[in-house]
């Protein structure tokens, strides 16, 4: 299987991009890579013809299939594993990966899994809730005097990175379909709301505390079984505390 189709299952997802050109720019990067799939999120008026100018005719059929979303949760919610990209770091914001370390788990799990690449505004990048969507971030390594990329420049070296571990051989045993992002925010909610219930989480920054717990289960890799068990022990203790008070 040539990597062009092992790449059926990659998504680049913008989000807010400001300017047209740019996602013409980085369909162009992405069919470049084998990937068609583009998704933008919160910027449904770009000008078709800046985008075509900077995408070219070679690239005219991802621009054909943009989808047009209106805000993260509906773009992310289909897919099994989020990769999120930024060039701010921080705490709160990692652990962070390289491009290459990343490529190779995505080779892997794109077998059986659809993976989205996520992308923030050209002027800002990816918030700190943003990025807590995302299975894994990713930051691309620069020199100290200039820390930052264009936007279709990190986007053809994150594309590139997936190709090369694609086409480096088999990637081996496909690895199981992990639980939909929406099935994850659904059980994060459920979560935040038992914990704060029973005085876990501190009700002035719930997501701070929430994010360690986030970065816990990502890392486990759950599945759509595995979500819906943890969901009815959350149900259960919620029954049991709620029992205890009447």
């Amino acid at each position: 299987m040539s990597a062009e189709a092992k790449t059926k299952n990659i998504s680049v997802v913008l989000y807010k991009p400001k300017y047209a050109g740019n996602v013409g720019s980085v369909a162009r990067a992405a069919k470049n890579m084998g990937m068609t799939e583009l998704v933008v999120v919160g910027t449904a008026d770009l000008d078709r013809e800046a985008m075509e100018k900077r995408s070219t005719h070679l690239a005219a059929d991802v621009l054909d299939r943009i989808l047009y979303c209106d805000s993260l949760p509906e773009a992310l919610g289909r897919f099994n594993y989020i990769v999120g990209t930024t060039a701010r770091l921080g705490k709160a914001r990692g652990p962070f990966v390289s491009p290459r370390a990343a490529a190779g788990k995505i080779a892997g799990l794109a077998q059986n899994n659809k993976v989205a690449l996520l992308f923030g505004p050209e002027d800002t990048g990816l918030a700190n809730d943003e990025l807590a969507l995302c299975h894994s971030v990713v930051t691309i390594p620069t020199s100290r005097e200039f820390t930052s990329l264009n936007l279709s420049q990190a986007a053809m070296i994150v594309c590139y990175e997936i190709f090369v571990a694609l086409s480096s051989g088999r990637p081996g045993a496909a690895p199981p379909k992990l639980a939909l992002a929406s099935e994850l925010e659904g059980m994060y909610d459920q979560i935040r709301e038992l914990l704060s219930r029973i005085g876990f989480l501190n009700s002035q920054n719930p997501n701070y505390w929430m994010l360690d717990i986030r970065r816990f289960f990502s890392r486990a890799g759950l599945l759509s079984r595995e979500v819906k068990i943890l969901r009815g022990i959350c149900r259960q203790i919620d029954w049991s505390v709620s029992n205890k008070k009447t």
